[in-house]
């Protein structure tokens, strides 16, 4: 069927099926930041030989505490002893609800905001309940570690609110010869800021904490797991399931635990500090780093909205994470951005970016809307020149290419503006997936949630309705009767894949169907205009000569 088809058509075919390859494959195959290298791998062979080795020493019930409480499987140099704890500080805001606990740990954080409400209907918690929390100190030493772990924290005061101002809170540990210390100062924003300081010089570690579990089944292809930024604008993503062994990084800006919407991040290191990424029992990144006897640094748990994360510090923006097309994604953003703080919806500052865009594109795609329009015009002739030489593949293409240089037509000139469309789309595709704005955000009548599924279906339904009507607008030159078949089918199958977007997303192709229609109209308008003009041009020149 293929070697039927014209390059235009060729062309036109590959356009259509690489946006539905794009969709399945990264449903399918999420895209790899990192590749560990075969030292790593040796790294982490050795430290699986020296885990089982100390395991036949280590009571298997200290074994199953150690890893709830640190999420990964440790040697015995690093191993803790889980304890039973309980909360033992609780600050509010009007935003949320956080609580310490007796491990002196960031046990948990509710969201207020109802916008960010899981599907559920309960508010967002943030905290898993599982694995590694915020905060989590744990030594290297292992006698002092299930010390550690054993001995409760105790806090100057057990409840503050931060609403309008900072608060402090003093966290103390009296072990056997040393005294840890955390002062912790809250902001209503959701970071904070933190003092750790020791007694006696050991050796240890603080962690970031597990990842955010919220709404688990609408993480829709969006990257999940941890991340690092360093002082060079170096950007490292680990993602779930594909940790392969022991990483240490460093001179770091930030290191964080993220989902499709929040992230728990650290930030304000020194350069010297290692940061550890190490696998967890599902083979899911766990983030620590090593601390020093006196350390200072801030973090923050949260949604990644932007001018929040702008406020707090815009180093942290970068835990917005785009994947592949950030370099047109961000921009894209702040324009969507600035357009909300024009129209005040998220909806309609959507539509106003889509029709930006592809007035910006007008000039373009019009004439390759023009180009495929004399393309269908000239295709009988075509069809009789390919008749002519059908028994030699070679003349046949010169003699095409020769009449179609003759004819003032450019084969590719219907593609090139629809290629030039694909990043754009796709960079909009993550633009609208990661932005945690749109969640809660209503457009108007039954579109409530921009950052949700469509559960009418009826934007899905009118996006593949208005493609189907663009398509029968948009002049072709099949050959094949069957690949007119499979271009009917696809806007019944892009249907189907739009069901489950956000309806943002559906948004933007639906507008940008619109708008391609009514450009469309003018195109084919002006193309008859100008047929008609030279065909009276050519009556007007015959009856001259007569």
């Amino acid at each position: 069927m293929l070697d039927k088809m014209s390059p235009n058509q060729r062309l036109m075919f590959a356009v259509a099926l690489s946006i539905i390859f794009f969709v399945a494959y990264t449903a399918i195959f999420p895209p790899e930041e990192t590749a560990v290298s075969p030292e790593q791998t040796k790294q982490t062979v050795a430290a699986k030989e020296d885990l089982n080795t100390h395991t036949q020493t280590t009571p298997q019930t200290t074994k199953q505490k150690v890893e709830a409480a640190t999420g990964h499987a440790i040697s015995v140099e690093d191993s803790a002893i889980s304890a039973d704890s309980s909360n033992i500080l609780t600050v509010t805001s009007d935003k949320f609800i956080l609580k310490m606990d007796t491990l002196g740990r960031i046990s948990s954080m509710e969201l207020l905001d109802e916008r960010f409400r899981s599907k559920e209907e309960n508010h967002a918690q943030l905290i898993s309940q599982n694995g590694t929390k915020p905060l989590f100190l744990r030594f290297l030493d292992n006698k002092l570690n299930a010390e550690a772990t054993s001995v409760a924290y105790t806090a100057s005061v057990d409840k503050i609110n931060v609403d309008g101002a900072p608060q402090k809170v003093t966290l103390t540990q009296k072990l056997s010869g040393l005294n840890v210390t955390k002062e912790i100062t809250f902001y209503e924003d959701g970071h904070y800021d933190v003092d750790v300081s020791l007694s006696q010089d050991k050796r240890y570690f603080i962690y970031v904490g597990q990842r955010p579990h919220v709404n688990e089944t609408e993480q829709m292809m969006a990257a999940v797991g941890a991340l690092v930024y360093s002082n060079e604008d170096l950007l490292t993503i680990v993602e779930d399931g594909d940790v392969e062994g022991r990483e240490t990084f460093s001179n770091l800006a930030l290191a964080a635990a993220f989902d499709q919407y929040n992230a728990s991040i650290i930030y304000g290191f020194t350069p010297e500090t290692n940061v550890i990424i190490e696998r967890d029992r599902e083979d899911n990144p766990v983030i620590y780093f090593e601390a020093l006897p006196n350390m200072k640094f801030s973090g923050y748990i949260g949604p990644k909205d932007y001018k929040v994360l702008k406020n707090i510090n815009p180093i942290l923006t970068n835990t917005i994470e785009y994947g592949w097309f950030t370099f047109a994604s961000k921009p894209l953003f702040q324009l969507l951005l600035w357009l909300h703080g024009l129209f005040g919806n998220w909806g309609w500052a959507i539509v106003a970016m889509t029709l930006l865009i592809r007035a910006i594109l007008y000039p373009l795609t019009s004439k390759g809307m023009l180009s495929m329009a004399k393309m269908k015009d000239i295709g009988p002739e075509v069809k009789e020149i390919q008749a002519k030489y059908k028994d030699d593949k070679a003349k046949s293409g010169q003699a095409v290419m020769a009449f179609y240089q003759k004819k003032g037509v450019n084969p590719l000139g219907g593609c090139l503006p629809m290629l030039l469309q694909i990043p754009v789309f796709f960079a909009m595709y993550r633009v609208l997936l990661n932005a945690v704005e749109l969640q809660g955000a209503p457009w108007m009548f039954w579109v409530h949630d921009l950052s949700r599924m469509d559960g009418t279906y009826v934007l899905p339904i009118l996006m593949g309705a208005s493609m189907y009507y663009q398509q029968k607008l948009t002049p072709n030159n099949f050959t094949d009767p069957m690949q007119e078949k499979v271009f009917k089918f696809l806007p019944l199958i892009f249907t189907f894949f739009f069901v489950t977007f956000p309806s943002g997303l559906v948004l933007y192709w639906f507008t940008n169907n619109l708008f391609s229609i009514a450009q469309q109209f003018v195109v084919n308008a002006q193309f008859k205009n100008a047929k008609d003009l030279e065909i009276a041009l050519h009556k007007n020149g015959k009856k001259s000569d007569d």
